[in-house]
């Protein structure tokens, strides 16, 4: 391919995992991750609640990493409260698990710039036949595609295995019981997903641009020295 063409998909590259690396940081700090709603059992069963009648007690639930807003309704008229998860809910949720979605989140940031610092410098500058060549291009890229993949599965773990949302929505509460009604996850959520896309786009243009995978390169070469030695 001509260099021309491939300083252009470089270029497009290192655009693509910059913005991968700024969606990513502001994703992580946004309490926009998860949004339900949490039925205040308690008072539902009191007065027998059915139908139309439940929506009295159904209240609404929004959180991301880092904070997040409850509304309870139990038949009174809604409470709003805000939440901070440190250090107000450390005592409440899986708190190993939640950091290792944060630390996650961190790498894929961190990576998708160094990608990106990468990609530039493949397209403008002079590459060495190692990290900074085609080895680190498609390392960087895995690194950041395995990492928004681990976000969302240990979120999504988080949720549903440890039911985050029952947590946040009894933290606190003596005399009423809160389960959860509805769950539906939010736009950064759904970001890392998208970024999860774009990287994996990332690898496929470094492909188009002619450069082999790593491994593929390594047994095309072994297998070219083994017909040359049995030439002779």
């Amino acid at each position: 391919m001509p260099g021309r063409q491939k300083q252009l998909l470089f270029s497009v590259c290192g655009l693509l995992g910059l913005s991968c690396a700024l969606t990513a940081a502001v994703a992580t700090g946004l309490p926009l991750w998860l949004r339900g709603a949490v039925l205040c059992r308690t008072g539902a069963e009191l007065v027998n609640a059915t139908g139309a009648e439940l929506d009295k007690f159904v209240g609404e639930l929004s959180y991301g990493l880092f904070h997040g807003q409850r509304v309870k309704q139990c038949g009174l008229g809604g409470r709003a409260a805000r939440f901070s998860f440190f250090p107000d809910l450390l005592s409440a949720i899986p708190t190993g698990l939640h950091v290792t979605v944060i630390f996650f989140c961190g790498v894929v940031t961190l990576f998708s710039s160094v990608a990106t610092g990468f990609f530039f410098f493949n397209a403008f500058g002079r590459p060495y036949e190692t990290l900074q060549g085609p080895v680190g291009l498609y390392l960087w890229t895995f690194i950041t595609c395995v990492g928004s993949c681990l976000v969302m599965v240990l979120f999504v773990s988080e949720v549903k295995l440890s039911r985050l949302s029952e947590r946040i929505a009894n933290f606190n509460e003596g005399n009423f019981i809160f389960q959860t009604y509805t769950e539906r996850y939010d736009r950064c959520f759904w970001l890392f997903f998208l970024i999860f896309l774009l990287q994996g786009l990332n690898a496929l243009l470094v492909r188009l641009a002619g450069i082999q995978f790593p491994f593929q390169q390594n047994k095309e070469v072994e297998l070219s020295s083994g017909a040359a030695d049995l030439m002779y």
